[in-house]
Order: structure tokens, then C-alpha cells, then sequence
């Protein structure tokens, strides 16, 4: 049993070298042929990429590149990240307050009148913001009489016989008129219809109080705006160059209460623009 034994691990000791070599040429094959495989069978390829894989693992890793693109700097001591730069923002202008302007439907405390009539855009401005010299004393404006001929001729072909009975008033007589109102309603209800001395429309010779001939009861009052003439007038009137003064629901822009009878030449191309607009005389010049 012994000599058996002996013989069996003799003969096993000779083979190994064999052994141990066709794996080595099995391999030294295999692997050369494996990689020729992977890149076509082509030998220039193969001998590229192997030289290419080893001299990528030969390049030493570098240390300076961080995962995430940040810069660290060493500060005798821990590794710190480098804070963001922040930009510093430009101090905000804080927005001027709006300039409140007064308004047009109130008188100013204390205002003097001027030394000459307020015009904007040709057009000259009569409310209780902007008043009249006390001696601006033209009369009645030739052009509006001519343009209220015109606008009457024209009514009279349709029936209404149309009188302006109340055009110019100076200073003084508006005056007169102005302490009669105060006197018999208070001034807090005569500012409502009736404008202080220097501050009339009919200073200015422009306005025109408007009513229809055998019909003097309806004149200066609500009720012309509701009769056929007043339809008329109130619907034809910028054809000729006046504008509805003092409209109904536009009292908190004018200061004055609805005032059918009361018009106001302002011209053809102004006065059609208003008209079309709905617009008065502040809103159209932007006061």
C-alpha cells in the first residue's frame, strides 16, 4: 500500500509543469484574441485602445480637481470652501410722493386773480380754479354770436325758435348777482350754481344761455334739458362749436350742478371732439 502511494504523488509531480503550462499558453492565447474580438478583429484598433487604457491608468489623479468645481483653499488648517462672492445691491431710489394738483370743482383759498386769462391749447379757461382778471371786459365774442346765429337758423328748420338771453356779464354785474344768490340760499348752495365774481364763463363773453322763444319758463332751468328744444340744442350744438357746459352727472369735475341752457363755444373741431368723447371741457384739456 505504501509503495502505491508513493508512486501515485511521483507521477502527479512530473505532470504539473504540463499542466501548468498549457493553462499559461492557453491564456497568453485567449486573452490576445479576446481583445482582437472587442474591437473588430482589427489589430490597429486593438493596439490604439490598449495604449489609450494604459496611459490612463498611468496619469496620476488630480488632487486640485474637486467633485463639485469648488476651489478649496488651506488656511493652516482644515480644508475651507471659498464663500460665494455677493454682489452688493444698489440702493433703491424710494418713489417722490404724487403731486396732488387741486382740484377744479373748488375754489383755491385765498387766490388772487390774475393779470391775464388762463389759455391752454388755444382755448381759454374759465372755472373755479382758474379765474378772469377783474378787468377783462371784452364783450360778447363775435364768433360765438355768429356761430350762435348759425346753430338757430338751423333750429328754425326743424321748428325751435332758439334765444341766447344771457351772454356777456362784466365783473361787476356777475358780482351783483353772485351776493344776491349767497344772500338768498347761502354760499355754500350758491357755489353750486352760480360762480363768484372773476370766475363766470360769461365774463369771458363765450358762454351762451340758451333757451326757446314763448317758452320763458323753461329758461335757466332743469326742465329745458326734458323739452324738444333742449333735445335738440343738446344734440346739435357742436355742430356749430358748442359744448354743453356743465353736463348732468359730471358735477364732481365742473363744481357746478347740471345746467342744460348753459353752452359754450369752444369751436367746431374741439367741440365735436368732446361731444364724441362725452367729455367736458377739464377732462378734454386734462386740467
Amino acid at each position: 500500500m505504501q509503495s502505491r502511494k508513493y508512486r501515485f504523488n511521483k507521477n502527479n509531480k512530473k505532470k504539473w509543469p504540463i499542466v501548468v503550462s498549457g493553462i499559461i499558453s492557453s491564456i497568453l492565447i485567449i486573452v490576445p484574441l479576446t481583445w482582437l474580438g472587442l474591437h473588430n478583429w482589427n489589430l490597429d484598433d486593438s493596439l490604439s485602445a490598449l495604449n489609450q487604457e494604459t496611459q490612463t491608468t498611468l496619469e496620476p489623479q488630480d488632487s486640485s480637481q474637486q467633485s463639485n468645481g469648488e476651489e478649496d483653499i488651506s488656511i493652516d488648517g482644515p480644508t475651507k470652501t471659498k464663500p460665494p462672492i455677493s454682489t452688493p445691491e444698489e440702493p433703491k431710489e424710494s418713489p417722490e410722493p404724487p403731486v396732488e394738483k387741486p382740484a377744479n370743482n373748488t375754489y383755491l383759498p385765498n387766490q388772487e386773480h390774475p393779470n391775464s386769462p388762463t389759455i391752454i391749447n388755444q382755448l381759454l379757461v374759465v372755472n373755479k380754479r382758474y379765474p378772469l382778471p377783474k378787468d377783462y371786459n371784452k364783450g360778447e365774442d363775435p364768433k360765438a354770436r355768429e356761430s350762435f346765429n348759425q346753430l338757430a337758423a338751423a333750429a328754425r328748420l326743424d321748428g325751435f325758435e332758439l334765444v341766447a338771453f344771457s351772454t356777456f356779464r362784466s365783473f361787476e354785474r356777475q358780482e351783483t348777482l353772485y351776493n344776491q344768490y349767497v344772500a338768498k340760499d347761502g354760499q355754500e348752495l350758491a357755489d353750486q350754481y352760480s360762480a363768484r365774481p372773476g370766475y363766470s364763463e360769461h365774463q369771458s363773453g363765450l358762454a351762451f344761455d340758451i333757451g326757446e322763444k314763448n317758452f320763458e319758463q323753461h329758461w335757466a332751468a332743469q326742465s329745458f334739458g326734458e323739452t324738444p328744444a333742449g333735445k335738440w340744442v343738446a344734440q346739435n350744438a357742436h355742430l356749430y362749436g358748442f359744448i354743453l357746459r356743465y353736463p348732468l352727472g359730471k358735477e364732481e369735475v365742473t363744481g357746478y350742478m347740471h345746467e342744460p341752457w348753459h353752452f359754450r363755444y369752444v369751436g367746431v373741431e374741439s367741440a365735436t371732439d368732446m361731444y364724441t368723447h362725452k367729455q367736458t371741457l377739464e377732462e378734454y384739456l386734462e386740467l
